[in-house]
């Protein structure tokens, strides 16, 4: 979040308990079982205790990056083991494409759209509830290591019992934001330095430090939003040069037809048009090396749990907020815009004490089912209304469910000038100048993935629709084809459906009209869950 930072924070969080400690939670309305006299019970496990949490988060990691979602270059021996010794979910697709509103979405079980969420610049509020609050008021301590893309400076204090953000100075990429970029702008650079001076080591560190020095009887919630594999593309040594561009498989060709404008757009803008293949797989092989270094520093997390005793009581979660075109399509970076598949599908891998190993789930799931599953390994559940799963069934062995889908949306509208990202220099000079210079190429869409089909509606522009068996990369829009009208009619309803669905929620409490208090329902959580059956169905 541009303008804030670790100083201004603690200078308006009020009495400290400790160096980097937030002040106590402040109960509110409907924020969790002690805030809410309306909470539902849930019952307590087995041993009484609620489980331990870890969310390790990479930044801009797609996830067929990895070995073992089927990537047959890479080497990730930690996130293979973490998924032979969990479950892995093969299709796991975020609500949008860019980094805070997918973390939005993630913490309160909304799409973007219901609250406006759309935008780099549109945080979680202190009046808005999310994940780490209902954790909190549950008993847990909630540490937040890393880059802050989701809370807003006044929400912390209610949400988290420690947050650090550490970029050293010189280290990371940080100093390139400013950096004047010569020739094409593929964000390619040479080596990122020593590994052990990158944030997302030292932010580790500072995981394996609660781990180390944590005493048993409260339970812990451990909030890792790391920074690779963002782009700048830059592998730290020993993982730059991991991989020869001339070893990788085929990159998905530009310029195929049927695809949006914006594609285009982009490589005029940026450059890329006249850029060789050698350079974009110059580019993928870096980023996968800052894949294999994300899962180095994994594993530095792995070995510590299993040390301190910490991988019996605590469960592990991997993912990421969105993938990178990286090459593809002759594009770098994302696109808010941009619904792909290389985009929206991420990696979820859980390891949870007590569930089944070697789970190997093709269901369609949200990236947003991390709060549902956390709070209910919590003993905890969200009071507001949202549309969050629980992926517990499936962690403990329970059957995909194949009927279900995966929606995302994305851009902005032109006439939401408050929604855009301003011009900035460096770094992201290309891509704010195109957003602001030609605002037609960012604007909203929205896309439904079923086990067979994936459709992206585009009022402003083509529609796309692909079928994901035959061509899982995406390159033949069979959008205008009279064979595949029946899917297409199908999807379009789905997508409306769910629109429906989600278009809007009530908050917890009610205005004053002389009515009775509101009571909740105990039994509403079952009824909604019927009707997602009915929408599925």
């Amino acid at each position: 979040m541009k303008g804030f930072d670790r100083r201004h924070f603690l200078a308006g969080a009020g009495t400290l308990v400790g160096a980097g400690l937030m002040a106590p939670a402040q109960a509110l309305p409907g924020s969790g079982p002690q805030g809410s006299a309306n909470a539902i019970p849930i019952p307590r496990r087995e041993n009484g205790r609620p489980m331990n949490l870890i969310l390790y988060f990479m930044d801009e990691c797609r996830a067929d990056a990895l070995a073992c979602y089927g990537n047959p270059v890479t080497r990730t021996p930690n996130l293979d083991r973490l998924a032979h010794e969990g479950a892995l979910f093969r299709n796991c697709h975020v609500q949008n494409p860019v980094c805070a509103q997918s973390r939005c979405s993630l913490l309160t079980g909304w799409p973007t759209s219901v609250r406006g969420h759309r935008s780099l610049y549109y945080l979680l509020r202190r009046n808005e509830p999310n994940m780490f609050r209902y954790l909190k008021n549950a008993g847990y301590d909630v540490f937040f290591f890393g880059k802050n893309d989701a809370l807003t400076p006044d929400s912390f204090a209610d949400s988290v019992t420690e947050w650090k953000d550490i970029m050293p100075a010189g280290g990371g990429f940080g100093g390139l934001r400013g950096a004047k970029l010569p020739g094409p702008t593929t964000m390619l650079f040479a080596g990122g330095g020593d590994r052990r001076k990158q944030p997302d080591y030292l932010m580790v560190q500072e995981a394996i430090r609660v781990l180390e020095r944590r005493e048993a009887d409260r339970p812990f919630c451990i909030f890792l939003p790391l920074f690779q594999p963002h782009p700048p593309y830059m592998a730290p040594e020993g993982f730059d040069g991991l991989y020869k561009p001339e070893s990788l498989p085929t990159l998905v060709p530009p310029g195929l037809p049927g695809k949006p404008n914006f594609h285009q757009a982009i490589r005029d803008h940026y450059g890329l048009t006249g850029v060789d293949d050698a350079t974009l797989r110059n580019v993928r092989a870096t980023y996968y090396g800052q894949v294999s270094f994300s899962d180095w520093v994994l594993g530095e997390l792995m070995e510590a749990m299993s040390r301190t005793g910490r991988d019996r009581d605590t469960a592990l979660v991997v993912s990421s907020d969105h993938g990178d075109y990286a090459g593809d399509y002759g594009l770098i970076e994302k696109w808010p815009s941009g619904l792909e598949s290389c985009l929206t599908n991420v990696p979820l891998i859980a390891r949870v004490p007590g569930g089944k190993a070697g789970v190997d789930d093709h269901g369609m799931v949200e990236l947003y089912d991390i709060m549902a599953t956390f709070l209910e390994l919590g003993n905890t559940r969200a009071t507001h209304t949202n549309f969050a799963r629980s992926l517990l069934p499936q962690i403990q062995g329970g059957p995909s469910d194949l009927k279900r889908a995966a929606f995302s949306e994305g851009g902005y509208n032109i006439y939401e000038p408050q929604a855009f990202e301003p011009k900035l220099g460096g770094l992201y000079a290309a891509k704010t100048d195109l957003q602001n210079d030609r605002p037609e190429t960012i604007t909203r869409c929205a896309s439904v993935k079923t086990q067979r089909y994936s459709y992206v509606a585009r009022p402003a522009g083509r529609s796309e629709l692909y079928d994901r068996q035959a061509d899982p990369m995406e390159t033949r829009n069979l959008i205008d084809s009279r064979s595949h009208a029946g899917a297409r009619a199908e999807m379009e309803t789905r997508l409306l459906n769910w629109y429906i669905d989600t278009s809007g929620v009530p908050e917890e409490y009610r205005d004053a009209r002389d009515m009775p208090p509101y009571v909740r329902n105990a039994d509403f959580p079952d009824a909604q869950q019927r009707m997602r059956q009915l929408l599925d169905n």
